[in-house]
């Protein structure tokens, strides 16, 4: 082993249908520049396989999730989101990412951030992005986190323990404003769409409008060049509506796909933003399903206004995710519940060259 290689404490995780490596924001620099060069090396970002790094290669597998003992009375620890690109030196912190969320709650309680209770442990989670609030419930048996179970989520291989995520106010994750343009649909270039922000800014469109069938898998999705080159058109036109205005340097807003299958469930093919994800966020889902609930959206045309309270199944190319919506006793404001599994996979330390080259970075406030 070099002498010159930095050392740093991480813990390799599974979170829903992503992975990647979980830090202590003590463990890392505090300045965000100097964290995000690191986070970029210790990835191996540059290299379309990251293969002097630790990072898989795909957007679903090149996330960092940093965390903290939260200092806000409502909160047990802080979590910041970041998607690490794979060929650009760009570190984005705007996003939450709702499937590694589910891992945060695991990792808090090892990292001794949260004190363990049996037969769960509510971990009260301060999501840095987006300035909101994401309740976990983690199934904590015998005086230890539990991964065993029999929970099973679509994209993910063999069950594991149920660990409930609750987004307890969503809206306007980014903008502000669940509806940032003020409309529930609108013309984008041509296409007929709705531009939300719940849990993650999107752009919803029928998948019809594109010439397409919503059915096609994501390979088919990911080789159509056109198609891609258009829904980035999309994202940055959509983007300087919704005040985000240098969209193509980020992840958001997400392109989404919508169809109806013959049972009248709504499909949904999820990009992140230039591919089509395998299965689907977590958080896409929460702004999705909220967005069935909203009267005018295309997905409350397409299946009808879901009253609440209601539970929403999407379909995705891994099968289907339910998203629970309900209502706070004596508030309109939605509350949005998913079950997700989530792993450790490894601990350790991952090493890292010393790196002078520069990173950019989308901003938030640093964890």
């Amino acid at each position: 082993m070099a002498n010159d290689l930095i050392s740093i404490p991480c813990v390799l995780m599974r979170g829903g249908t992503s992975k990647g490596p979980f830090f202590l924001a003590t463990d890392l620099p505090s300045a965000p520049v100097e964290r995000d060069r690191l986070l970029l090396a210790a990835l191996g970002s540059g290299h379309p396989l990251q293969i002097d790094g630790i990072g898989g290669g795909n957007p679903l597998t090149s996330k960092v999730a940093i965390v903290k003992h939260s200092d806000r009375a409502d909160a047990d620890v802080d979590y910041l989101f970041a998607q690490v690109r794979i060929e650009e030196p760009v570190v984005d912190v705007t996003p939450n990412c709702g499937n590694m969320l589910a891992a945060v709650g695991p990792f808090a309680i090892e990292a001794g951030l949260v004190p363990l209770r049996s037969p769960e442990t509510l971990v009260r989670i301060f999501n840095v992005n987006t300035g909101k609030i994401i309740e976990a419930r983690v199934p904590t048996r015998d005086g230890r986190v539990n991964y065993m179970g029999d929970a099973a989520i679509a994209g993910v291989p063999g069950r594991g323990a149920p660990i409930s995520l609750s987004f307890l106010d969503a809206a306007g994750a980014m903008t502000g404003s669940l509806l940032p343009t003020g409309k529930a649909k609108e013309d984008l270039r041509g296409v007929e769409a709705t531009l939300i922000d719940c849990a993650i800014p999107m752009i919803l469109v029928r998948a019809a409008d594109l010439g397409l069938t919503g059915n096609e898998s994501p390979a088919e999705l990911n080789a159509n060049r056109p198609l891609l080159e258009r829904l980035r058109e999309l994202r940055i036109e959509a983007g300087q509506r919704m005040g985000i205005h240098d969209a193509a340097h980020r992840v958001v807003p997400k392109p989404v796909l919508l169809s109806i299958t013959d049972e009248g469930l709504l499909r949904v093919r999820y990009f992140v933003p230039d591919q089509c994800h395998l299965a689907l966020a977590a958080t896409g889902a929460v702004g999705i399903a909220t967005a069935c609930a909203t009267r005018g959206t295309l997905a409350a045309e397409l299946t009808g206004t879901f009253r609440i309270p209601s539970t929403v199944t999407l379909v995705h190319p891994q099968g289907t995710l339910e998203v629970s919506l309900s209502q706070t006793e004596g508030s309109h404001t939605i509350r949005a519940g998913v079950v997700r599994t989530a792993r450790r996979l490894f601990d350790g330390h991952v090493f890292v060259r010393p790196v002078t080259c520069g990173a950019r970075v989308a901003s938030a406030e640093a964890v």
